[in-house]
């Protein structure tokens, strides 16, 4: 391993546990992402964090995602997290399910295999924290 994919590696372990912490399951080959999603139960509710290194994410997307799952009433059955350009076979497995514009940070709200509603890095990043957490809270509302 080179200097920069070790320093990468910690980096991201770290922004990993800001999520897995919170009792989000980091999926982290393709191979994960497709048994998690093959096997959902169809009336199970998943929330998906694209997670990544940038400061959008450190700063608004990690934090409210975290925010949002402790403390609304309506919570997803299920919360999971692939982490884009560290985990990259798990970040496509998991997008060819989105089958939205890829970006990252973002969030995806599936019931069973459905993708019921997806947020993305366009409307995080530069937004107000609290403007995230009420759009994270209304998709849990309308579909947990």
């Amino acid at each position: 391993m080179n200097a920069y994919d070790a320093y990468m590696n910690e980096l991201s372990t770290q922004m990993r546990s800001e999520l897995t912490e919170h009792d989000f399951e980091s999926l982290e080959s393709a191979e994960a992402v497709s048994n998690y999603m093959n096997n959902v139960a169809a009336d199970d509710t998943t929330f998906v964090v694209i997670n990544s290194t940038c400061g959008c994410a450190a700063g608004l997307a990690r934090p409210a995602a975290v925010t949002v799952v402790e403390q609304n009433d309506k919570k997803p059955s299920n919360k999971v997290t692939v982490f884009a350009g560290q985990d990259k076979e798990a970040t496509e497995e998991m997008r060819s399910f989105i089958q939205q514009v890829p970006s990252s940070p973002s969030y995806a709200l599936f019931k069973g295999q459905e993708l019921k509603h997806f947020i993305p890095r366009e409307h995080i990043e530069g937004r107000d924290i609290q403007d995230i957490c009420m759009d994270i809270k209304d998709a849990f509302d309308e579909y947990c």
